[in-house]
């Protein structure tokens, strides 16, 4: 079988893709091992219709459903391979399993460079972030923690400031911070604690405060992660030699989301803007609607 469309990646951006591929009628395959920054999301706080927020579980599972309804497949494997055969795209998973599309879609995001401190993941979305932009409003005239690292940590101290002046600065990751940041940090207010953390404390979903390596706790409601590294996920796209921009993240078409290779799309947070949800559901539905386009001229 030959699909009209394979998209490699099922969140946010993915997802919109197959719902419209979908109401288009066209045969289309997603392929994802559920394990995106979407699926670790246990609230969107920012979307227009979730007042209250949003689980990206939740999100995932009716955009599943919804996709379902319209004929698209789904198959929960990874892919280690992408190579184009004969006019067509040959798509190699884990399992050898191979698939053949016409058109391809690459949804592939990013991976956070998150601690694996046990009791963090399900505090993300509630009670530890990793965007200002989504969830910097959450701390709002609060106290907040920044675990982080070097200038990474710094410069998302001082993004921090316009919700709340009530910051510390764990420089857990221990990088160096350029003399300009720590001045403007002390000018803030920001306190600046130079020792790794040895422990997270939480209870559920609500972060608490952490111990320090020596012996020293902070309490604290929320935090925010910035220890830099964040990678995104372009394997494959580096396979099909498409462009990518100098922060390695995919270069589209800002109209039709194509990639630098013909009949190669991409959405969502691997591509260059800003990662948030509600733009990872616009690129999805403009890609596949100049997808579409192009299976009609095909």
């Amino acid at each position: 079988m030959v699909y009209d469309c394979i998209i490699v990646g099922g969140g946010i951006a993915g997802l919109q893709a197959a719902i419209q591929l979908g109401r288009y009628q066209h045969k289309v395959l997603v392929l994802d091992e559920g394990k995106g920054r979407s699926s670790m999301c246990h609230c969107y706080h920012n979307l227009l219709g979730w007042p209250d927020g949003v689980s990206g579980e939740k999100l995932r599972g009716l955009g599943k459903e919804h996709a379902l309804r319209l004929g698209v497949e789904f198959k929960g494997e990874r892919v280690e391979m992408v190579r184009e055969l004969d006019g067509r795209f040959c798509v190699t998973t884990i399992k050898s399993h191979e698939f053949f599309g016409r058109k391809l879609l690459l949804a592939t995001g990013i991976k956070d460079n998150i601690p694996s401190f046990e009791g963090l993941l399900p505090c993300l979305g509630k009670s530890i972030f990793v965007c200002p932009d989504c969830d910097g409003y959450e701390i709002l005239n609060k106290p907040a923690l920044v675990i982080g690292s070097g200038n990474a940590g710094a410069s998302m101290a001082l993004t921090l400031t316009y919700w709340t002046d009530e910051l510390t600065f764990i420089n857990h990751g221990k990088g160096e911070i350029d003399a300009d940041l720590v001045e403007k940090l002390a000018g803030k207010g920001i306190t600046i604690v130079s020792n790794e953390i040895s422990q997270i404390h939480t209870d559920c979903s609500d972060f608490k405060g952490v111990t320090l390596a020596n012996g020293k706790g902070i309490e604290c409601s929320f935090a925010f992660l910035a220890l830099g590294g964040n990678r995104p996920n372009t394997d494959l796209a580096l396979q099909l030699r498409v462009e990518l921009e100098a922060n390695k993240h995919i270069l589209v078409d800002p109209r039709t989301k194509m990639t630098s290779v013909e009949n190669v799309w991409a959405a969502g947070d691997i591509t260059v803007h800003s990662e948030q949800a509600a733009i990872a559901m616009g690129d999805g539905i403009q890609a596949a609607i100049w997808i579409h386009k192009s299976l009609l001229e095909s």
